[in-house]
C-alpha cells in the first residue's frame, strides 16, 4: 500500500511494482481519481480519517504523504500544514495497525529528506551525523519521530532521507533548467552550497531494493554517490541544454528578500554520503550528475 502516491515518486514507484508482479493499493482523498490496475481507499489526513480495509492483506506499506515543501510561502499557517501532514499521515497509519493487531503488514518504508542535516557547509554528511536546527531540520525530526512509533509495533521500519529528485515530469529540475533555457540561467547564492541530487530511476529502485531485501532497516540517505555543488549543477544543466552562463550569480541577499525562510530550501547545503545503502548492494544506475542529465534530456 502507497499512501501520497499521487506525487513525483508515486507515480513510477506504483508502475514498477505493478511491472514486478505486486498488487498495489493506494490510499486518497478522492476516490475518483484511482490509477489503473490500483485498487484505491480513502483517507483524508486533515479529517484524521482512513478506511481500516485498507490494511486487509497487505505486507508492506511506503508512506509518501506530505504537502510540498516549496509549493506555497512559509507562513505560520503553511508550515504547521507541512509538519502536520507528515506526522498526521504517520499517526493514522500508526493507529489503524495498532488497532488491528492481526494484520498482516511486516514492512513499513517512510520517505524523509536531507533537510534534516540542516546548512552544513563542506561537512561529509552520514546517516549519524547530528540533525540540523532550523524549519526543515525540524519537519524532518518531526516526520522521523511519528516514524519511530511504527517500529514499536513490531514491523521492520525503513527511513529514506532523500535528496533532489531528478526528473522532467516535476519537482525542482525543471523549475532550474527553465531560466537556463531562456538564457538567464546563474548559479544561487555563492554557488558552492552542496546539492544533493538522484535520478528519478534510482529513487524508485531503491524503494524496491529495501522492500524485497528483508535484512535492511534503519536509516539511509537516499542521494546519488557523487553531490555536486549548486554551481556545478548549474553549468552542468546548461551543458545539457547547450545553452550559456552569462549572468553572475544571485545574490544571497536577493533570494532572502525574494524567498524569505524558504530560500533555505536552495542555499542550504548537504554533502550527504550514500555509503551506507551502497555497503548492502544496492547499485546506482546513475551514480554521476553528468550520466543522470544525459539520459533525462536524451
Amino acid at each position: 500500500m502507497i499512501a501520497g502516491a499521487s506525487g513525483l515518486i508515486g507515480n513510477p514507484l506504483t508502475q514498477l511494482l505493478i511491472e514486478r508482479g505486486f498488487t498495489v493499493y493506494h490510499l486518497s482523498r478522492n476516490l475518483s481519481k484511482s490509477s489503473p490496475g490500483v485498487k484505491t481507499f480513502k483517507w483524508d489526513v486533515s479529517r484524521m480519517e482512513i478506511d481500516p480495509k485498507c490494511i486487509e492483506n497487505v505486507d508492506a506499506i511506503i508512506n509518501l504523504a506530505g504537502e510540498g515543501i516549496a509549493d506555497k510561502a512559509w507562513t505560520q499557517k503553511r508550515k504547521q500544514q507541512i509538519i502536520k501532514s507528515r506526522t498526521g499521515s504517520l499517526k493514522l497509519l500508526h493507529d489503524v495497525l495498532k488497532e488491528h493487531p492481526n494484520h498482516t503488514v511486516k514492512t513499513f518504508i517512510s520517505a524523509s529528506a536531507v533537510g534534516h542535516y540542516g546548512d552544513r557547509k563542506d561537512e561529509i554528511l552520514t546517516e549519524e551525523s547530528e540533525p540540523g536546527t532550523d524549519f526543515l531540520a525540524n519537519t524532518c525530526l518531526a516526520w522521523e519521530r511519528a516514524a519511530d512509533k511504527i517500529e514499536n509495533l513490531g514491523i521492520r521500519l525503513i527511513k529514506l532521507r532523500t535528496g533532489m529528485v531528478l526528473t522532467q515530469l516535476g519537482g525542482a529540475l525543471p523549475q532550474i533548467a527553465k531560466p537556463i533555457r531562456l538564457g538567464f540561467g546563474a548559479a544561487l547564492g555563492s554557488g558552492k552550497q552542496w546539492v544533493p541530487w538522484i535520478h528519478i530511476e534510482d529513487v524508485i529502485s531503491m524503494y524496491l531494493y529495501v522492500l524485497e531485501n528483508e535484512e535492511i532497516r534503519g536509516i539511509y540517505n537516499m542521494t546519488a554517490p557523487v553531490p555536486v555543488t549548486n554551481r556545478e549543477l548549474t553549468r552542468a544543466i546548461a551543458k545539457q541544454l547547450q545553452k550559456r552562463l552569462w549572468l553572475p550569480p544571485v545574490p544571497e541577499i536577493a533570494l532572502r528578500i525574494w524567498l524569505g525562510e524558504m530560500s533555505r530550501v536552495v542555499l542550504n547545503s548537504n554533502r550527504t554520503s550514500s555509503d551506507k545503502i551502497q555497503k548492502t548492494g544496492f547499485k546506482f544506475k546513475f551514480p554521476t550528475l553528468e550520466s543522470a542529465l544525459k539520459n533525462i534530456y536524451a
